[in-house]
């Protein structure tokens, strides 16, 4: 099983609005290094929830990989955010995965309290320039962090 952190603004989807879904397709993504962990994924593997471009960024909750990497079909719709005009339904180099809810943290961490756990200093959020809205995690770092945020959800 695998161990992912996914990035998404509040204000475009929640961990509340995932958890009041239950489950959702999580698209959008248009970053190469991101598409290619996405492609990756396989149902059972466990992610965090990141909220990104708020005030504060940090971790909200927790979800589940429900299913293998498709084609992202959000890249063809001129009308959403995540329209590429570069695509055509015979060349969609995006893809996407569906997830499911699995917890909401009782504590949020914000990115400066994660900053200051020193079992999580390697990890590549805390790299200036670093963006990546889908990032692999050891079992460890998802460990720590779940515990830092009071959540129950395990990688074993």
């Amino acid at each position: 099983m695998g161990c992912w952190l996914l990035k998404s603004e509040p204000d475009a989807f929640s961990i509340d609005d995932l958890q009041h879904q239950g489950q959702a397709t999580w698209d959008g993504v248009r970053n190469y290094q991101a598409k290619n962990f996405i492609a990756q994924m396989q149902p059972g593997d466990l992610f965090l929830f990141y909220h990104s471009s708020c005030k504060p960024p940090g971790l909200a909750g927790c979800g589940e990989i429900i299913s293998s990497a498709y084609p992202d079909r959000s890249a063809l719709d001129p009308h959403s955010p995540a329209f590429d005009p570069r695509t055509n339904a015979d060349k969609l180099p995006w893809l996407c995965v569906d997830v499911r809810w699995r917890e909401k943290f009782p504590h949020f961490v914000s990115l400066n309290a994660l900053k200051t756990c020193e079992p999580l200093q390697h990890l590549p959020l805390f790299k200036r320039g670093n963006r990546l809205s889908v990032m692999p995690l050891s079992d460890n770092d998802f460990a720590c962090m779940v515990e830092l945020a009071g959540g129950s959800t395990s990688p074993d």
